[in-house]
């Protein structure tokens, strides 16, 4: 059934434009049951490019929309130096976030095969209050069109073998968006002194055994979380799409996507957003 569906799908998606190695209907079909079965696949042959990755992940979105729900805002990657290196990718790349990306809370149970790669990952979430984030610049105008900053833990799915994704799959595949749980929202403040904590802050992620598994300063994230935002909202910009109210941005990672260990409860902490540090945890069973 779930087939059928995806099927029908596929043959409904308008047509592209002609790319030199844009892959076709049927191997982002095949990629899209894939990745609904939590089966781990293989890279999409042939992309010679980051826009053909791009027109792949155009083909998916529609597709894995049926499944995990409509589309509620975008999740920005190779956020930090270390994994644009990896990637052999100089600048972000940006996928949607479904609303089953933002339905469990802190504290949420999720199966260790959530997926078909599965990994954990450090994260945060902002919450876009209005358009005129389109047009901000800098951390502090980026605060004047946000009301939320919220603690996240992205569980996505890599898909594949992670030696296998080059920078074309990592856009094909969604840049990996799947699940996540949410902590407490912390409201916005539009000042000098919230920008700074931000970019001064601390995110630290261990695992329920004490153990540090990674730690960055807010300042990992293209020299301050809030530099995503313009960032993507020109790259939004080349596609004739906008930011707009209500939409959530997943800003990168704070860690490398780690894989999981069923039983382990992992827990990300940040250090000077707040008065006192606020936190998020899931456990994987």
């Amino acid at each position: 059934m779930r087939k059928t569906v995806l099927l029908a799908c596929a043959l409904a998606l308008p047509a592209f434009g002609a790319r030199a190695a844009c892959p076709a209907d049927e191997a982002v079909e095949k990629l899209a049951l894939g990745i609904v079965e939590n089966r781990p696949g293989e890279p999409l042959s042939g992309m010679a490019s980051l826009a053909d990755g791009q027109c792949a992940q155009d083909k998916l979105v529609p597709l894995l929309a049926k499944q995990f729900g409509r589309p509620v805002g975008y999740k920005v990657g190779l956020t930090n130096a270390g994994a644009q290196q990896r990637f052999g990718v100089p600048h972000p790349v940006t996928g949607t976030i479904y609303e089953a990306t933002l339905r469990h809370r802190d504290g949420a149970e999720v199966p260790a095969r959530f997926a078909a790669v599965p990994a954990v990952e450090a994260d945060l979430l902002v919450r876009v209050r209005d358009e005129g984030v389109n047009a901000a610049r800098t951390p502090e105008e980026v605060l004047r069109h946000i009301d939320q900053v919220i603690p996240f833990i992205e569980l996505p799915d890599l898909v594949m073998p992670p030696p296998k994704l080059d920078g074309p799959n990592l856009l094909a595949i969604n840049v990996g968006a799947r699940l996540g749980v949410s902590g407490e929202p912390i409201p916005v403040r539009a000042d000098a002194g919230f920008a700074a904590a931000l970019g001064a802050m601390t995110v630290t992620m261990a695992d329920d055994t004490g153990k540090e598994l990674a730690k960055a300063p807010g300042t990992a994230l293209l020299g301050h979380p809030l530099n995503v935002l313009p960032w993507l909202a020109e790259d939004l910009a080349k596609r004739g799409k906008k930011l707009q109210a209500g939409d959530i941005v997943s800003l990168g990672g704070f860690s490398p996507a780690l894989p999981v260990e069923a039983g382990r409860r992992y827990t990300v902490r940040y250090e000077g957003l707040a008065p006192q540090p606020v936190s998020v945890s899931v456990q994987v069973r």
